[in-house]
């Protein structure tokens, strides 16, 4: 017959191992299974955005002419008298005048002086042209500071000395003398001076015509 001790000694031990066995798996630490990644997606590349290329502006339309824009007459600035010792007093408006049996307009006024007097610059600005001509003779073309007007000087004797064009020239500078060359009466030595607008060109022969009388200190009647 088995002792009785010694069994109970092996139930011991057997519930022993299993209470261990139990508290293992308690303590021990669950890890969640592993869950598989959901397959990558295939990158692709964005459509590039549509851009709409912008239309040129159209070109502004000119603007209107103010119908209260001063004349171009009033738009010359006052200038000095060009023969050398002449008063305006002198001065007479010969602008309408008509030539050629009326067949042109004078478009310009004659100063009259003796023979040799010196003519001066009215303004300051560059020599555009020195030309000799049949009806003006010895002339001189002058535009303004601005290149907005053109001088002209005609019938002259001769040019002042170191005179060339594209010199600038000071209001006041001897540029010339008196005369009668081109269709000038030869006893009647005077200076033809005009002055008229330039066109967008800038031609030195051409433009607006202007009436120089008031301009240079000449008094209406």
């Amino acid at each position: 017959m088995p002792d009785r001790p010694a069994r109970r000694w092996g139930v011991w031990v057997g519930a022993a191992a299993f209470a261990v066995g139990v508290l293992w798996v308690l303590n021990s630490p669950t890890t969640p299974p592993a869950v598989a990644p959901p397959p990558m997606a295939r990158a692709t590349t964005p459509p590039a955005p549509s851009v709409a290329t912008p239309e040129p502006p159209s070109s502004p339309l000119p603007a209107p002419v103010s119908a209260t824009a001063p004349t171009l007459a009033a738009q010359v600035p006052a200038l000095l008298l060009p023969v050398q010792g002449v008063l305006a007093s002198d001065l007479r408006d010969t602008f309408a005048d008509g030539r050629d049996n009326n067949q042109r307009g004078h478009e310009a006024i004659d100063i009259h002086a003796p023979r040799g007097t010196p003519v001066l610059a009215v303004d300051d600005g560059p020599i555009a042209k020195l030309f000799l001509s049949k009806p003006g003779g010895i002339t001189i073309y002058q535009f303004d500071a601005t290149g907005q007007l053109a001088y002209y000087y005609a019938h002259l004797d001769a040019y002042a000395a170191g005179l060339k064009e594209g010199q600038n020239i000071r209001r006041g500078s001897v540029i010339g003398y008196v005369g009668s060359s081109g269709n000038a009466h030869p006893d009647a030595p005077h200076l033809h001076f005009a002055i008229f607008r330039l066109g967008p060109e800038k031609q030195w022969w051409k433009g607006t015509p202007l009436n120089p009388f008031e301009s240079l200190g000449g008094k209406p009647p």
